[in-house]
């Protein structure tokens, strides 16, 4: 490729989070891996990536995460990844302001390596496309992406098969019980579901929503039984992915944030609008649209 001249200015990405609104498990492959079919749609809540693109050919980051080396970082893998892919020999400082509670299956990881990866093909003007940006993704993780492609998605296969939807923008009420849960735990349990019937997705929309990991994250996490039971009351509720992060979804934001007012005060919760089209690509078009108007 020829190289183009890079936009060093200071912009600001946001890095939504998801839920996965259903999540059905309909099968398990020879080699292990379950085959499944989930609905994914980002909300308005968002961790911020704040990038300099510089001459450097190094990636910096900052605040450093206690614990977790530059090198084990999503967004720095990300980012390498471009370059290597790109060809490229700029290199950024990108601050992280998170927002998103982290290990809660709400995504906050992927989607900062998702918008990574959009964010700087525009500031070093590599010109990958999407597919090209979503084949980079898929190797930093399953959910990479959904992020990166930035629309609402179906997903099958297990999960790399995705096709674009459309659910209604509820608003929810989305809470972090105070427990970590590892995802292989729950995959592996021998009571969990895995021959959910295969089901069309205009089918899938008009159905109750469910999802196959819940069983198995109540009876093995008592915090996250009694946050759901104590959601239910209110709204239909439901873990997102393998949790440990459970949702009520409201018609409007009024009647999520009365609900939020009678949590007690040392659960952490927020409540968040759903979105169809990620703000990191309504992001993207405006600083296209300002680069269009500047030359």
């Amino acid at each position: 490729m020829t190289q183009q001249t890079m936009i060093a200015e200071t912009t600001s990405w946001p890095s939504p989070a998801k839920l996965n609104l259903f999540l059905y498990i309909t099968g398990r492959q020879e080699n292990g891996y379950h085959e499944l079919q989930t609905l994914f749609q980002f909300i308005d809540l968002c961790d911020e990536l704040t990038i300099t693109a510089n001459a450097s050919g190094q990636i910096t980051l900052s605040p450093d995460i206690e614990g977790v080396a530059t090198q084990d970082n999503l967004i720095w893998k990300a980012a390498t990844a471009l370059q290597n892919q790109a060809n490229c020999p700029y290199g950024a400082h990108i601050k992280v302001n998170k927002i998103l509670p982290m290990g809660g299956g709400i995504g906050g990881g992927s989607s900062n390596a998702a918008t990574a990866l959009v964010a700087l093909n525009f500031l070093w003007q590599t010109e990958l496309t999407f597919d090209e940006l979503a084949e980079i993704g898929l190797t930093l993780g399953a959910d990479v992406p959904v992020f990166v492609r930035g629309f609402a998605a179906f997903a099958q296969g297990v999960g790399e098969k995705l096709s674009q939807a459309h659910p209604k923008e509820q608003y929810y009420l989305v809470i972090k019980p105070k427990v970590s849960i590892a995802t292989v735990d729950i995959f592996t349990h021998p009571e969990l579901t895995r021959n959910t019937p295969k089901r069309a997705l205009s089918t899938l929309l008009e159905a109750p929503y469910v999802n196959d990991c819940e069983k198995i994250v109540r009876m093995l996490y008592p915090e996250v039984d009694k946050q759901l039971s104590w959601l239910l009351q209110y709204a239909p509720s439901r873990l997102t992915g393998t949790g440990s992060c459970v949702f009520s979804e409201f018609t409007n934001e009024k009647e999520a944030h009365k609900v939020l007012e009678m949590l007690p005060d040392n659960v952490s919760a927020f409540v968040a609008k759903g979105c169809n089209r990620s703000p990191l690509l309504e992001t993207l078009a405006k600083y296209e649209l300002a680069l269009l108007q500047s030359v």
